[in-house]
């Protein structure tokens, strides 16, 4: 694992986690290798589902739902049944807003990290040098926070590193 995504791994875990209840219904959108949900399952969150579209290598210590969060309904999972969606570094990998907002419970979190859109050249500079963990897939679909479906409300966001946003929405009653 690259240096600095050790080291906003750590802070993520500290900034987003301690922002929720151990009892909240957590998604955790992108969730490859399950490293935020370990972590949260270790340390007394109890109600975490993970999804990818990749199968994680080792089995995870909390569900984990195979498939695009857009086939959220033939997946199996309910509409406003989540208190929070972390998604860290996705949202630039597609359009899933609608699925964000139909499975998070009015008022709930969404809790999200996307490079800076007009930094993502020092995104890969950075990957090429091996300081920043490499990108999935490419970013098709970079967007500042401000700018955000209207079925998410901005709480506060920040911009960490002058590269990473990182935002912490409330999703609107439709």
């Amino acid at each position: 694992m690259p240096f600095l995504s050790k080291l906003a791994r750590r802070a993520k875990l500290q900034y987003f986690l301690g922002q929720l209840p151990k009892d909240a219904r957590i998604l955790e959108v992108g969730c490859a290798d399950g490293w935020f949900g370990e972590h949260a399952v270790r340390h007394g969150w109890t109600d975490l589902t993970g999804i990818d579209i990749l199968q994680p290598a080792a089995p995870l210590p909390h569900a984990f739902v195979h498939g695009d969060i857009n086939d959220w309904q033939a997946l199996g999972l309910a509409a406003n049944s989540f208190d929070a969606i972390v998604a860290f570094e996705v949202i630039e990998h597609g359009d899933f807003y609608e699925a964000l907002a139909a499975l998070l419970k009015p008022g709930g979190k969404l809790m999200v990290t996307t490079p800076v859109p007009h930094m993502d050249w020092l995104c890969r500079v950075m990957e090429r040098a091996g300081v920043n963990q490499r990108r999935s897939s490419p970013h098709t679909h970079l967007i500042y926070l401000k700018d955000l479906p209207d079925s998410f409300a901005l709480q506060r966001s920040y911009v960490k590193g002058g590269v990473s946003q990182w935002g912490v929405f409330e999703r609107v009653p439709l």
